[in-house]
């Protein structure tokens, strides 16, 4: 495949708008056109160890889900190894292309694999995606009716106020008078002096509309996930589980005030990666990711959650054996996709 077709189909796959607006995703590194695609390589974080295993397999682009460009770079030398992972893509004609978050959030995406560690549960995201794009421009709508003798003088005032758009006008029969109906966009600070404006006159403030523009909420979409179990199962199976499913030997746990191992687990909150900011405040027995501050633990803990790290990139890294088969239906077996032999997590139990 072209490369640009192929970054179009993994942007259909997962849109780039839904990830964190602080994230770096999408094309990052693109050798000159026109390059063909005919290997396909995923890894979880792209390393020089891993990247010298691409070069050797002959990838032509690289999906990292983590973003190996991050902080921006201000050169590109031999000096760093993230330089250098630049300097050797290019120099092999390898493009990288990281999903990150975007990954995070989708239906089929990362925590979703996470959640199949609890068993047999029902899920929602704890922070719910909104539409990346919708028709509606503005944070605020303003409607108000006027009357042919205060209409354009109105109407040439608000013209000259920043951040309005769709302005539209239409005829109307008030309290059987002919007046003529205003529908306009806003920017929230400019909602401050379109309200100044009306109140100059109190029968357009009196007859004025305010709404609130909000993008519609995406069904199963969004950061984290909040699991609710079929069965009550106790901490110490649930530790198990995740053990099994992202076939680790240990794990860390911290037991809950109150709690024990045995304790039920009814309800569970989960993030992959780094979770403390996702989890924070959330009502749950346990919470489940790869890593979280200490003082995050602590407060967990105090209010009778129980915690399960797995260290980051562990609650990440086997979701590319199912991305792959995912990817391969939605790219119709086109390309050859592997996934990478040397990626793993740089924390070992010693």
């Amino acid at each position: 495949m072209d490369l640009r077709e192929l970054v179009s189909a993994l942007n259909d796959f997962a849109s780039p708008a839904l990830a964190e607006s602080w994230d770096n995703v999408g094309l990052l590194v693109e050798p000159s056109p026109p390059h063909t695609v005919n290997t396909l390589f995923l890894t979880n974080d792209l390393t020089e160890v891993v990247m010298e295993e691409a070069v050797q397999k002959k990838a032509d682009l690289v999906l990292s889900y983590h973003p190996p460009i991050f902080t921006p770079l201000k050169r590109v030398t031999w000096k760093t190894w993230k330089e250098r992972l630049v300097v050797r893509a290019l120099e092999n004609r390898i493009g990288i292309y990281s999903p990150h978050t975007a990954y995070d959030a989708i239906p089929h995406g990362v925590n979703n694999w996470l959640t199949k560690g609890l068993g047999a549960c029902t899920s929602v995201p704890l922070h719910p995606s909104t539409a990346p794009s919708s028709p509606a421009e503005g944070t605020h709508r303003v409607e108000f009716c006027a009357d042919a003798e205060h209409l354009e003088a109105v109407l040439s005032k608000i013209k000259d106020i920043p951040e309005i758009s769709c302005l539209t006008t239409l005829s109307a029969r008030v309290e059987g008078e002919a007046q003529t109906r205003v529908s306009l966009n806003c920017s929230q600070k400019a909602l401050l002096e379109v309200v100044a404006l009306l109140s100059q006159n109190s029968h357009l403030h009196h007859k004025a509309e305010i709404l609130l523009l909000q993008k519609p909420l995406l069904p199963h979409t969004g950061m984290g996930r909040l699991c609710t179990l079929s069965e009550p199962v106790s901490l110490s199976d649930v530790i198990e589980r995740i053990k099994g499913h992202l076939q680790l030997p240990h794990i860390r746990v911290a037991v809950g005030a109150g709690r024990t191992l045995g304790s039920p687990v009814k309800k569970a909150a989960l993030c992959a990666g780094s979770g403390s900011s996702v989890l924070k405040g959330t009502e749950a027995d346990l919470y489940l990711t790869g890593e979280m501050s200490h003082h995050d633990v602590l407060d967990a803990v105090a209010n009778g959650v129980s915690v399960i790290l797995c260290e980051h990139s562990n609650t990440e890294r086997g979701f590319l054996s199912e991305l792959r088969d995912a990817l391969a239906i939605h790219l119709q077996n086109k390309i050859n996709i592997i996934v990478s032999e040397k990626d793993r997590d740089p924390l070992q139990v010693a």
